[in-house]
């Protein structure tokens, strides 16, 4: 993911929408002319189901303990309701919101964050459940006001959040630990390229900050940004060893160039094979996410490539 700061102005300049519609007929009974009419009597419909069964595109990812989750920003062309139509088609049952981004497209001035009301809360659980999704994720603005903070982790526990992903300062950690053990939810830190704003743009950076805290904070590695920070994704892991919380997968074209555009999982700089085997060497456990930052009409094939490069190296894993 991008700075929130440039994520605002990109997530703003396109918008759109994705519909479905449906069409119903209902079959009536012929009379014959010489048996008298029987009354009519409507046949009973199936209740609206409450929950929507995916059908998960990584079930050999699933059973290795790698659960893959798809962040909003990739689809910030819309908003969040409408975005999960896609990422179900994708078969991803797991999402991580961001903080700036919309939450319906009747509304665009409500974000996806701790600041929705109690009623849109609840809309917003109801429209999860409805999809078979779970807020597995939260990309939260946790700063410097730690008076704050209580309120962010208040609303991940009510969505069902185990793990926040943040750039705190490094001030901030030893509150943020208590509260993490308090609600038991985990606290990742994303890394962005290297620049004067980057904070975490090499492990040392995550490494020092988790010093002496407690399992609950840990790294959530942006592979991508690596690669653009001029960095090895695969020595970064390494780095990282025993502090990955979670992740978010991404490749990109070019190694060492900040603004380089995302490319599907294996077709960049990355090494993604090794990548994965690294993990899987790691014995790693969680959550997975899958970040597209490039916009295009080619958007969802290329989430789709990711997804399935991640399935088919699990795949891989079983001859």
């Amino acid at each position: 993911m991008k700075s929130d700061k440039i994520g605002r102005r990109e997530f703003l300049i396109k918008s759109g929408a994705w519909g479905v519609g449906a069409a119903f007929a209902t079959a009536i009974g012929a009379e014959t002319q010489d048996t008298p009419a029987k009354p009519k009597v409507d046949k009973p419909t199936k209740p609206k189901a409450e929950k929507q069964r995916i059908k998960l595109s990584t079930p050999s990812a699933e059973k290795m303990g790698w659960r893959i989750a798809c962040q909003l920003y990739t689809f910030r062309d819309r908003s969040f309701y409408e975005a999960l139509d896609v990422i179900a088609s994708l078969g991803i049952r797991n999402v991580e919101p961001a903080y700036f981004l919309p939450l319906s497209k009747e509304k665009p001035d409500l974000k996806t964050n701790e600041s929705l009301s109690a009623d849109l809360r609840r809309e917003l659980k109801q429209r999860l459940a409805d999809h078979g999704m779970k807020m597995i994720n939260y990309y939260a603005p946790i700063n410097a006001d730690a008076g704050a903070f209580r309120k962010i982790f208040d609303f991940a526990n009510e969505m069902g959040v185990e793990t926040l992903v943040a750039e705190p300062p490094a001030e901030v950690f030893s509150a943020l630990d208590e509260l993490c053990k308090e609600y038991k939810i985990n606290l990742a830190v994303h890394n962005h390229p290297e620049s004067a704003e980057s904070k975490y743009w090499n492990p040392e950076s995550v490494l020092k900050v988790c010093e002496g805290k407690s399992k609950h904070i840990g790294a959530c590695p942006d592979t991508g940004h690596y690669v653009r920070s001029g960095l090895d994704p695969v020595e970064c892991l390494k780095r990282l060893k025993g502090r990955i919380v979670t992740l978010h997968l991404k490749d990109a074209a070019e190694s060492g160039k900040r603004d380089s555009r995302d490319v599907p999982l294996g077709e960049g700089k990355a090494n993604y094979t090794a990548v994965l085997k690294e993990l899987y060497a790691q014995k790693f456990r969680g959550v997975m996410t899958i970040e597209y930052e490039h916009l295009s009409p080619q958007l969802v094939e290329d989430v789709t490539k990711c997804v399935k490069f991640v399935e088919d190296f699990a795949k891989s894993l079983k001859g």
